[in-house]
């Protein structure tokens, strides 16, 4: 069984709020499409986009698509690597299916390394990855025109083997070079056939 990974049921309770998964709907947002913000391989100006970004409120449950052990987890961004950026996580956990899946820009998460889960389970929350108040004439083109706007949201990869999370030319769910990396895979047709 496959699900969708927001919980966007948890978006109308207050955030203090535990939501039962298990008895709330979960209710697709759009996958952003070739050419649109947020899509996979988004040309950024000075950076290619990793995967794809699901818009949705800050401290939405996020939770697991398939069943699967966890592989990792992570810091994602943080003020000490980029200063308009605010700390944020991920949580790499290799499906059933074979596929790593990265769930990143989490403001927590609640699993740990070698974890097995199940569809459905809770992972953490999505969060807040830019800092509007530290972006400046000085920051990328890409950011300064999401200084007003600071979507919070999961972003969201799908790898064949395990997914970079360290390299040269990867930062924050970006690649900084024309060509992609080899084991990367485009999450978006995979999203849009989960089921509810």
């Amino acid at each position: 069984m496959r699900i969708w990974p927001l919980n966007i049921k948890a978006q109308e309770n207050a955030a203090t709020e535990k939501v039962d998964i298990e008895n709330t709907n979960l209710k697709k947002v759009h996958v952003p499409q070739k050419g649109e913000a947020g899509s996979f391989w988004e040309n950024r100006g000075d950076r290619y986009h990793c995967g794809v970004d699901l818009y949705a409120p800050e401290n939405t449950e996020v939770v697991s698509i398939e069943g699967g052990i966890v592989t990792e987890t992570g810091l994602m961004t943080s003020p000490e690597i980029l200063p308009y950026w605010n700390p944020t996580y991920y949580v790499i956990i290799e499906q059933s299916s074979g596929l790593f899946c990265k769930y990143g820009e989490l403001a927590d998460f609640t699993v740990r390394k070698g974890d097995k889960i199940e569809a459905g389970n809770l992972i953490g929350h999505v969060g807040m990855v830019l800092n509007s108040k530290k972006i400046d004439g000085s920051c990328p083109l890409y950011i300064q025109n999401l200084k007003h706007k600071n979507p919070s949201m999961l972003h969201f990869e799908v790898w064949r083997s395990k997914p970079i999370t360290v390299h040269k030319n990867y930062l924050g769910g970006n690649w900084f070079a024309e060509e992609m990396p080899e084991n990367l895979i485009d999450p978006t047709g995979y999203l849009e056939q989960l089921d509810l």
